[in-house]
């Protein structure tokens, strides 16, 4: 199985388990969620493998490290996307 469909199956089960499409969360609890994101260091760190990437220069190693900052920014746009529907069937956005 490629990584590509590995992230595409963790980002559909992660789909299937939160329903992003329902905005249920608590006010507090998606103003937390919203608050997640990288550190600036992993930022920069993604970045730099993104770049790798375009230039085709990764390792086999950085490879799998871009493929982890891709499935938990999936992870995390799920999230957001529940927690901002949230807020906005809330009337709070």
């Amino acid at each position: 199985m490629s990584a590509t469909t590995v992230e595409s199956h963790a980002t559909g089960i992660w789909q299937r388990v939160l329903h992003p499409e329902v905005g249920d969360f608590p006010p507090e609890a998606a103003r937390r969620f919203l608050k997640w994101d990288f550190a600036d260091t992993d930022k920069k760190r993604a970045d730099e493998l993104a770049a790798k990437a375009r230039a085709g220069t990764l390792t086999e190693a950085e490879q799998q490290e871009l493929r982890s900052f891709m499935v938990v920014d999936a992870f995390l746009s799920i999230v957001h996307a529940k927690a901002q529907l949230s807020l906005h069937l809330a009337g709070l956005d």
